[in-house]
């Protein structure tokens, strides 16, 4: 296994909003806060869109509503995105090389 598959992109940030990465097997307890951490971020992201879902839905905001929620919303986001690219940097890669030599079968032009 080489650094780069053992490396973890942590979900929060370090001094100056610059990455944490964690490198290891994955099993010690730092991994498991920041499993934690990630179950906990994604959790609050579904309230919020569940809070923005009754905010848009009533059609009585005011200003600082919305601005709080874009706030909310873009935190989330962020951390969601953080976790999708943390995730998607551990999984295995793809055993093929080229997506152009795989067939899905659907060779029709239109």
């Amino acid at each position: 296994m080489s650094l780069t598959d053992a490396v973890r992109l942590l979900p929060w940030s370090g001094p100056e909003g610059k990455p944490c990465y964690l490198a290891g097997d994955g099993a010690g307890c730092l991994s498991r806060l920041a499993d934690n951490m990630e179950s906990t971020q994604l959790g609050l992201a579904g309230e919020l869109i569940e809070e923005a879902h009754q905010i848009l839905d009533g059609r009585a905001w005011t200003a600082g509503e919305l601005h709080l929620l874009a706030v909310q919303l873009t935190e989330a986001l962020g951390n969601v995105h953080r976790i999708a690219v943390s995730r998607g940097e551990r999984l295995p890669a793809p055993a093929y090389d080229d997506l152009d030599g795989i067939d899905d079968g659907d060779d029709e032009t239109l």
